[in-house]
């Protein structure tokens, strides 16, 4: 309920406390801090985000510009820029019908200053972090993210992920590790990837195609090699494609054979969905320009930028809001302060990305 109570802690009531406090629980996040906690953090780091602050001084200096609004945001510690510092220093529609759960994995690159950050260390002269992301197409919302060294190859977060049976995981060919990918195959889940140069197949059944939609052959096949062969003895599945667009052959891999060939076809194709999900977080929220230097600093800012993503994602859902995500975090960054509902602080957006004008910005799937 409104009551006059300010955007921002309207906007904070959708953060799950429960699972929230049970976060800081697990992993102690309160142990032996005075007066500044992992939520008055948080607090702090959502209202940078939101706002599009610069660095702690800038964060310290608005906040305390509404000093007396704070309680009412949810504050409970003091706010200064060398609590905030020392927290940060802490250590410790697819296009397609399908009922299954369709989730993207890949990861994008974030490129730091090696004398700045050397901890992450990524080349000779060059620092770097990645951000690894599942991605379940239908919000699109990231339900599991690994921050990593730069070094961390990419097939190794395969090991982190609990597969969920009956759902599809997309990926590319950068995934495909035999023995990982079984685990997935024990689990109840469907992959979809590519074939990597040299894998070795003996084909057991041809299907047939339609050679109108590009398919080009279907074909159940195992590993040849006796030593992959060990680490995934089950059939699997090999598609040929066409893709007349752009004049290019893809060879597909994955282990559900009830789909048609052209549905797993454009399954892969869903993929490039994760790939607009990097470009426009890294457009729209502060995860290039940092508030601190340590590993838990960078990590913590770019937890707490994701996780108001989400939120703003989950609010624009519940409460039927008609603008675009982009739109909704511009409207509140201006009227976080304000006593008013959000519904009618959102209700009004009249964009110009709407009105079919020219627009530089990225609409991440109609969010």
């Amino acid at each position: 309920m409104h009551v006059g109570r300010i955007v921002f802690a309207q906007l904070m009531d959708h953060l799950p406390p429960y699972e929230f406090h049970k976060c800081v629980e697990r992993y102690h996040g309160n142990y032996k801090l005075r007066g500044f906690s992992c939520l008055d953090q948080f607090l702090c780091l959502a209202f940078a985000q939101l706002t599009f602050r610069e660095s702690l001084r800038d964060i310290e200096a608005c906040l305390r510009s509404v000093s007396g609004k704070l309680y009412h945001m949810g504050f409970r510690g003091n706010v200064s820029r060398s609590t905030l510092a020392d927290a940060n220093e802490a250590h410790d529609s697819l296009g397609f019908d399908l009922d299954n759960t369709v989730y993207a994995l890949d990861s994008t690159t974030i490129d730091l200053c090696l004398s700045v950050f050397p901890w992450a260390r990524f080349r000779a002269k060059k620092a770097a972090i990645k951000l690894h992301t599942l991605l379940d197409l239908r919000g699109p919302i990231p339900t599991f993210i690994e921050v990593s060294e730069g070094k961390l190859h990419d097939v190794n977060v395969l090991d982190a992920i609990l597969p969920e049976p009956g759902s599809f995981y997309v990926m590319d060919r950068a995934y495909v590790d035999f023995k990982r990918l079984h685990v997935f195959h024990a689990g109840g889940a469907f992959f979809v990837t590519r074939t990597k140069k040299g894998s070795q197949f003996r084909r057991r059944y041809s299907h047939n195609v339609d050679a109108s939609t590009g398919l080009r052959s279907d074909h159940t096949v195992v590993l040849s090699s006796s030593a992959s062969r060990k680490h995934y003895p089950d059939p699997l599945r090999r598609i040929h494609f066409h893709d007349a667009e752009q004049d290019r052959f893809f060879r597909f891999l994955t282990n559900n054979f009830d789909l048609p060939a052209l549905t797993v076809c454009l399954l892969y194709k869903s993929r490039w969905q994760v790939e607009l999900f990097f470009k426009w977080i890294k457009q729209h929220l502060r995860i290039k320009a940092f508030y601190g230097y340590s590993e838990n600093a960078v990590k913590t800012q770019i937890w707490i930028a994701v996780s108001v993503y989400v939120l703003v994602a989950i609010v624009r859902k519940r409460l039927a809001l008609a603008g675009s995500l982009h739109e909704i975090l511009q409207v509140l960054s201006l009227t976080l302060f304000e006593q008013m509902p959000i519904l009618r602080a959102c209700g009004d957006i009249d964009s110009q990305e709407k009105s079919g004008g020219i627009s530089k910005q990225l609409n991440l799937l109609d969010l």
